[in-house]
């Protein structure tokens, strides 16, 4: 097996593991993020009804940074998502962190999803 799809069998793994105890019911939401090499994306996801209730990411219109693979990019996307959720009616959410590490990026977007006002 390759290296490149040994990579990506680790973090299918790591996901599986954190979906079994992660999930979203209707008073608190499941704010799942993806990320790419060159974006970030993020959902508040109710996993219940399978419907999502606020979403936004770096290829948003909303969110105009000049460089969207970094931290300060994801900080837009957690501020944004924070105020599409509160829109919503969403206050306090279970985070997802897909499998990724809490580290750099992930943990930007869900600083500033804090302070936007989201809870968890």
């Amino acid at each position: 097996m390759n290296s490149q799809k040994a990579k990506a069998k680790r973090l299918s793994r790591r996901k599986t593991g954190i979906r079994k105890r992660v999930i979203g019911s209707p008073e608190r939401p499941r704010l799942a993020v993806f990320k790419s090499l060159h974006h970030i994306y993020a959902q508040v996801i109710d996993d219940m009804d399978g419907k999502t209730l606020a979403s936004a990411s770096t290829r948003d219109k909303g969110v105009s940074v000049e460089s969207p693979g970094n931290a300060k990019a994801a900080g837009e996307v957690g501020k944004l998502l924070a105020e599409r959720a509160k829109a919503a009616g969403v206050e306090k959410v279970v985070f997802d962190r897909g499998g990724f590490r809490y580290h750099g990026r992930v943990k930007a977007l869900a600083d500033a999803a804090r302070e936007g006002g989201l809870s968890f």
